[in-house]
């Protein structure tokens, strides 16, 4: 209602959202999706027979993947279904409405979503420690939090780029994320007010304001040395 039906590009979602009806009216409503669902749900193999979805996965090493081509039966709906052999030799296995070689790569977007919720939670802004359970409460709540973490992340990404970038660790990964790193750039200014030069301060502030075509981040860098 809020965006419109022919705006949604997928619906990505983990094994919690399953069931005959949520997939049927997501069929209904030609939604598309890429949902990840249990391993012990029941199809059907090549000759029509009844089997344990994983059964389709069985011979697959760790990081391979198989994508079935044909549509097959789930509960009481058709659906395309692939999966692949994580390393520690669990399986994932994802279900879409239609057939997509990339199925298992799109699914994994949604890390990014996972990702969001934890610099919300313990890893960040520690949304949880409210206690607020009502849904418009929590609705209302979410909005200066999301506000926030772009923020930091667009500081993360200036400090990082013209500053002083963070540093590599021996397994190649970044000591520290983005976010945290402008969340981190942002306490350390705020309580060194008097300090501190009020440049970065002030650039940091309008890096608050919508984004600009082509951001100069080296006039920025020098404007604040």
């Amino acid at each position: 209602d809020q965006f419109g039906r022919d705006h949604i590009k997928g619906l990505l979602a983990d094994r919690e959202f399953i069931g005959d009806q949520w997939l049927g009216w997501l069929l209904e409503q030609k939604i598309p999706f890429t949902i990840r669902i249990r391993n012990n749900g029941y199809t059907t193999n090549a000759q029509g027979e009844r089997i344990r979805v994983d059964q389709l996965f069985y011979t697959l090493k760790p990081g391979e993947e198989r994508i079935i081509r044909d549509a097959r039966k789930l509960g009481r709906h058709r659906v395309h279904i692939s999966g692949l052999r994580l390393s520690d030799g669990e399986m994932l296995i994802v279900v879409s409405d239609h057939f997509e070689p990339q199925a298992i790569q799109i699914y994994g977007l949604r890390w990014e979503i996972e990702t969001l919720f934890g610099c919300l939670k313990g890893r960040g802004f520690k949304l949880e420690e409210t206690r607020v359970v009502g849904y418009l409460r929590i609705k209302k709540l979410l909005v200066l939090p999301v506000i926030a973490f772009c923020w930091c992340h667009k500081i993360g990404e200036w400090k990082h780029t013209c500053l002083l970038p963070i540093k590599i660790k021996a397994h190649n990964r970044r000591a520290q994320s983005l976010f945290r790193y402008g969340l981190d750039a942002i306490r350390s200014e705020i309580l060194n007010l008097f300090t501190t030069s009020k440049k970065i301060l002030m650039i940091m502030i309008s890096l608050l304001r919508p984004p600009l075509p082509d951001p100069d981040w080296n006039d920025l860098s020098r404007s604040a040395r």
